[in-house]
């Protein structure tokens, strides 16, 4: 049986200004680097056989705690990214809100194209769910962590065991520093066995940002 543990990123500042990042390439803050410090034991006693990151830092940076304590290298894969905001990265939602309100209200209720140039939720959830199937190949019958985004892992997770947009609408967000677990076998295929882990009690923050 192979297990796949997606993990989404320490806080960053926009995170907690509820600024859009998307594929902006934002680092950790403190708070961020602790978390990160603080769930790395947690993973590692799992005993992780390979670890893979998004390339954008704030993912590399998590990554690396867990790292540190295993001796294993990290991997990165840019089709790890976040999903991408077009016209939004940058802005923080009150400024999404006023400038486009229409696409706003839209990806509110969950529209898979809501426009501004953003990512279509279908690309979103093929692109991560092909990354999350190549990291869990490297180690078949194995664990493999892999540090990521909010967003991107739920829409990743869906891809792969076959759920439609508004069942995943149902499915909270993780948390920073939280993750899902996978598992697979021949007979059952891909299925959930845990979601939004972890010992950090905080808010979930929206996916965007």
């Amino acid at each position: 049986m192979t297990r796949l543990i997606i993990w989404r990123h320490g806080n960053t500042d926009w995170n907690a200004a509820n600024r859009v990042q998307g594929q902006t390439d934002v680092p950790l803050n403190d708070l961020g680097r602790e978390q990160a410090r603080t769930a790395a034991p947690l993973l590692a006693g799992l005993r992780p056989d390979a670890i893979v990151a998004s390339d954008l830092c704030r993912a590399v940076d998590t990554a690396a705690a867990l790292a540190a304590l295993t001796g294993l290298p990290v991997r990165t894969d840019a089709r790890l990214r976040e999903r991408y905001f077009g016209l939004w990265q940058g802005l923080s939602l009150s400024e999404v809100a006023e400038r486009f309100p229409d696409e706003y209200a839209r990806w509110r209720a969950g529209d898979p194209d809501p426009g501004a140039e953003i990512e279509t939720l279908d690309d979103l959830g093929k692109r991560i769910g092909a990354a999350f199937q190549d990291a869990a190949d490297l180690a078949v019958g194995g664990t493999v962590v892999v540090s990521t985004h909010g967003g991107g892992a739920r829409q990743g997770v869906g891809h792969l065991l076959g759920w439609d947009h508004a069942v995943l609408r149902s499915v909270g967000s993780l948390s920073n520093c939280h993750w899902t677990e996978l598992r697979h076998d021949d007979v059952r295929g891909w299925h959930l066995r845990a979601h939004n882990v972890g010992l950090i009690t905080q808010p979930a923050l929206t996916e965007a940002v």
